[in-house]
């Protein structure tokens, strides 16, 4: 397995994005060594799934079909050397289409889907691949700076064999204006930016239902995905 390279994530605290500056850590880390329990345990696997929880349009229906654009995201989950990472668990969550979560704390003036919970789980197969098919989240307005608008993006978490090796990151959209003006992802290192932004793929795609998007995560090495601290 290749070496994590540091130079591709963002650093603790990033000027543009305010509240790093509060809990941003100040001084070196202390690194603390893993105990048995940590580096076994739990271990994650198929048996957690649901049949529908990789797909956000179904697993929270109650009247009807959640509001937006039908997409599909789907990618490869690899090492840093290029090989498949198989039984990975990745969970999502997402804004709806009208850029609002479904969680308490989002007060942002847009309705709610009770057709759309934002939030769904898969386990990568034997060739590191993962699928979900979710509606295209909107952009929303935060607190950052006056005017601060989030580009469309999708969170992602990734487990591995324990909980102790969590990775989380954010997938972004090809071609979206509002990439430029972002903190966040300006914070990202200017040659790493561009592993965040998902590519359209026609492969992925499903005719007449759902347009498809590659989000390929790399965990270490050349070209690794950058990933949140």
């Amino acid at each position: 397995m290749s070496a994590r390279d540091w130079d591709s994530h963002p650093p603790y605290i990033h000027e543009g994005y305010k509240s790093t500056a509060l809990r941003g850590p100040t001084k070196p880390l202390v690194p603390l060594p893993h105990t048995l329990s940590e580096r076994t345990g739990p271990v994650y696997g198929h048996e957690c799934l649901g049949p529908d929880d990789a797909d956000l349009t179904l697993n929270s229906r109650k009247t009807g079909e959640p509001l937006g654009e039908r997409i599909v995201v789907s990618g490869r989950v690899l090492d840093g050397n290029g090989k498949p990472v198989p039984d990975t668990l990745l969970e999502i969550w997402q804004a709806n289409a009208s850029g609002r979560y479904n969680h308490a704390v989002d007060q942002h003036d847009a309705p709610l889907d009770p057709n759309f919970l934002g939030a769904g789980r898969c386990v990568t197969d034997a060739d590191g691949v993962y699928r979900f098919h979710t509606i295209k989240p909107g952009a929303y307005p935060w607190g950052n700076h006056p005017n601060a608008w989030r580009p469309n993006h999708i969170h992602f978490s990734l487990f591995g064999p324990t909980i102790a090796s969590r990775l989380v990151t954010q997938m972004y959209f090809p071609g979206d204006p509002l990439l430029a003006l972002d903190p966040i992802f300006r914070g990202v290192p200017e040659g790493a930016r561009d592993r965040l932004v998902s590519s359209l793929d026609l492969g992925v795609t499903e005719p007449d239902f759902a347009l498809g998007y590659r989000f390929d995560i790399v965990l270490a090495g050349r070209g690794e995905t950058p990933m949140e601290d």
